[in-house]
């Protein structure tokens, strides 16, 4: 039991894998469609509703342990600020953005070597099979469905109430019983499901049975619309910048800066789904480097950009007639409305149209790059035999994982038609941050084990680069709440108890004829 648990596949049988009848993909994406479907995963609800929500922070009546960072009760213990609610980056919610860049930076230098040696659906999963074993792969598959899953919710119940509202602002809002979430924060709201959520997951779903290609079509019309709504609002806003209003520029620090690059992970969740789909890439070796690479740094440097005119505009942090620090009242209770809020502030109402079209197709692509991404995951893992069969068959005519992408579709849709998910995208992000960290390992035991394998691009700076992405994503993950550490913990132990009492029996290894 102990060998199969840790032994690993080859890299050439994970290859001749995708191979095989029946399993087979069809190879039509070039870098700059990966590339636009990693912006368009990208760029979507983190931008638009954490960016106000980190830099104003939140306070709570009720102080709790459980809503403290973990690294502020190992620093503070018993006097960690992280009790009385999570402190507000203010203005440095833009450095918060460019940290969390590099860091991402790390692992995408890491991502980029695997998946032009690995050119295999799956992932983080596969490469953890290739290097790790297989207990250590289901651990990383399980971590990504969640990851998936998880994302697509908030992101589609985010859909749902920016389309409302730009509905309302015309004069059609649809009925709070149809377009709310049934439960918000444990309890009944009075609603009966919220539609929106449910509809646009499903048509999405539809849309990638039907071909990888036409997705990718899709995605990039999407990616091209929404880049030039954040454009507009940069260049628009930025007459309206004021140095003084960006003082001071962290009001709570570092515990601030960390806090909020922690919640604005949420932002660059997506890249690494590039990699899900290096199976139906024509030249892995070449374009999944380029597209990983590409990715981050165009989200990143309009991350920063947004943050820094949004902050110019109209301050975070007003001076209290005590002296004190405050967050501004102008956003009190509208924090995820943040653009909103400060265009209209400074006479730029008008803007909001745009940039509510601009979120909502930013919020459309991120949904089909998910849901595409989570179906791969379960197709890759099925095929392993680690789940059912029936995850992995093959479209005969779409040459897509028709069956893993319609129960992907159906799994977040209700969800996101029945609850609110709030804080889990904090679990989204822990989810993430584990498995950026064991694709950096990865990288570490290929280069000893595996040295002759070809590389189509291989990390700079060995091996500084990956054990600084290491760090990195244990420093973001000690800066989320001691109860998301809690709900990560019960995801993996429920995992855990379905491999061994089911996945390991069937696995291929276990019963390679």
């Amino acid at each position: 039991m102990g060998s199969q648990l840790f032994r690993t596949k080859s890299v050439d049988q994970l290859i001749a894998g995708t191979q095989e009848s029946g399993y087979r993909l069809k190879k039509v994406l070039g870098p700059w469609s990966l590339t636009a479907m990693g912006v368009g995963a990208v760029i979507g609800t983190g931008l638009w509703a954490l960016t106000g929500t980190a830099a104003l922070g939140v306070s709570v009546e009720a102080p709790s342990i459980w809503r403290a960072p973990v690294l502020d009760l190992i620093l503070h213990g018993a006097e960690a600020s992280g009790i009385y609610g999570r402190p507000g980056a203010g203005s440095a919610i833009a450095l918060s953005y460019f940290l969390v860049a590099i860091a991402c930076g790390f692992a995408a230098l890491c991502y980029a070597e695997l998946a032009s040696m690995i050119p295999v659906a799956g992932s983080a999963y596969t490469y953890s099979y290739a290097t790790m074993g297989e207990l250590v792969a289901w651990i990383i598959g399980w971590d990504l469905v969640l990851e998936y899953a998880v994302s697509n919710m908030a992101v589609a119940v985010g859909f749902s109430g920016y389309l409302n509202a730009l509905l309302e602002n015309l004069g059609f809002p649809l009925p709070e019983w149809l377009s709310e979430p049934v439960f918000r924060a444990g309890e009944a709201t009075g609603a009966v499901f919220n539609l929106p959520a449910f509809v646009i997951v499903m048509i999405l779903t539809m849309i990638l049975v039907v071909g990888i290609r036409e997705s990718a079509r899709a995605n990039n019309v999407m990616v091209v619309i929404k880049l030039g709504a954040i454009l507009i609002f940069i260049f628009g806003a930025a007459r309206y910048v004021s140095l003084d209003n960006l003082r001071p520029f962290a009001p709570h620090g570092a515990q601030g800066v960390l806090t909020g690059a922690a919640l604005v992970f949420f932002a660059y969740i997506g890249f690494d789904s590039i990699s899900t789909a290096a199976e139906e890439c024509r030249n892995p070796q070449r374009d999944m480097p380029i597209a990983i690479i590409s990715t981050l740094v165009v989200c990143m440097v309009l991350y920063v950009t947004v943050a820094l005119v949004l902050g110019g505009i109209v301050p975070f942090f007003v001076q209290a007639d005590d002296g004190e620090m405050v967050p501004n009242p102008i956003y009190e209770n509208k924090e995820d409305a943040a653009f909103a809020v400060a265009l209209k502030a400074v006479g730029l109402g008008k803007l909001e149209y745009l940039i509510t079209v601009g979120a909502l197709l930013g919020m459309i692509s991120s949904i089909l790059v998910y849901q595409m991404g989570q179906a791969r995951i379960w197709f890759a893992m099925s095929r392993d035999r680690l789940l059912p069969d029936f995850f992995s068959r093959v479209h005969p005519k779409y040459q897509t994982p028709y069956v893993s992408t319609w129960i992907a579709g159906i799994v977040v849709a209700i969800p996101a038609g029945l609850w609110d998910i709030g804080d889990l995208a904090e679990l989204a992000d822990i989810g993430t941050l584990f498995a950026f960290s064991l694709v950096c390992v990865a990288v570490l035991v290929l280069r000893r084990k595996r040295p002759d394998l070809k590389r189509g691009f291989r990390v700079p700076f060995m091996p500084v680069t990956p054990i600084l992405g290491i760090l990195s994503c244990l420093i973001l993950m000690s800066s989320l709440p001691l109860r998301t550490w809690g709900r990560f913990f019960v995801w993996l132990a429920l995992g855990l108890v379905i491999y061994f009492s089911y996945g390991r029996k069937r696995s291929t290894l276990h019963q390679p004829e």
